[in-house]
């Protein structure tokens, strides 16, 4: 009996290995295909609304401030404070006539116009410096100040005071104190033995000013600046008084 001839060639090979047959991979299906037919579209996120944070509160204040005949030996003196004093810069010393520790920022115009209208009848102020001080006297102080002394000085700070109130406004409760602030104290510190001042200066202004805070110390910006206007319309009368008469203008009508 004749046997059949063994297959040669990939047919052969296939035989006999029949694990080497692999099936043909099946091409993935689109996405589209894969997609279901009833899935509806994503609905779109609704857009995220921040609300503006709130402008934060002012700390502002009307105070007098100094000529530099004043602040330049006044900032000498502070050579005599010794261990955990912050002293006060010259150019940021002051009086403070009335303090506002929280104030809406919208709120500014209508302190700028109560110090308009309350020193439209101030007259200018003789201004002097007394002795040093502390606040508070006993114990640990954290201040230590000069005071002042001016007339009309306290019923102008009481003037304002009251003006704050009725616009609905809070002031810091401490009683009226005139004084020019020298040095804060930040830790354990001496005193300072006293020192008394021969000195003062004519205020002709006032001003509200805002107060920021720094890691360094508060630092003072003026916001309006108050001319007290009592007198000045008298001044202004006797320098027009004084003044030497203009001669006569010629009669043009005599050339004609």
């Amino acid at each position: 009996m004749t046997r059949p001839a063994p297959k040669r060639g990939p047919e052969a090979s296939a035989a006999a290995n029949p694990q080497s047959q692999k099936p043909q991979s099946q091409k993935p299906q689109s996405q589209k295909s894969q997609a279901h037919k009833g899935s509806q579209p994503r609905p779109e996120r609704a857009a995220r609304i921040e609300t503006p944070a709130p402008e934060p509160s002012l700390r502002l204040f009307y105070a007098l401030t100094l000529p530099r005949e004043i602040s330049t030996p006044l900032a000498e003196t502070q050579s005599l404070l010794k261990g955990n004093w912050r002293a006060v810069r010259a150019d940021q010393m002051h009086v403070t006539l009335a303090y506002l520790p929280a104030v809406p920022p919208e709120r500014l115009g209508d302190l700028r116009k109560l110090g308009a209208d309350l020193t439209l009848n101030v007259p200018t102020l003789d201004v002097r410096l007394r002795g040093t001080g502390y606040f508070p006297n006993e114990g640990s102080p954290r201040v230590w100040f000069v005071k002042v002394e001016a007339e009309g000085l306290t019923e102008l700070a009481a003037q304002l005071r009251e003006g704050v109130a009725a616009l609905g406004l809070a002031t810091d409760e401490q009683p009226f104190k005139a004084h020019i602030t020298l040095a804060r104290k930040k830790g354990p510190a001496p005193r300072v033995p006293p020192k008394t001042f021969d000195l003062g200066w004519q205020a002709s202004s006032a001003v509200l000013a805002r107060s920021i805070l720094r890691k360094t110390g508060p630092l003072y910006q003026t916001e309006s600046t108050f001319r007290f206007r009592a007198g000045a319309a008298e001044i202004e009368a006797a320098e027009i008084e004084t003044e030497p008469p203009t001669p006569d203008a010629p009669d043009q009508s005599a050339e004609l």
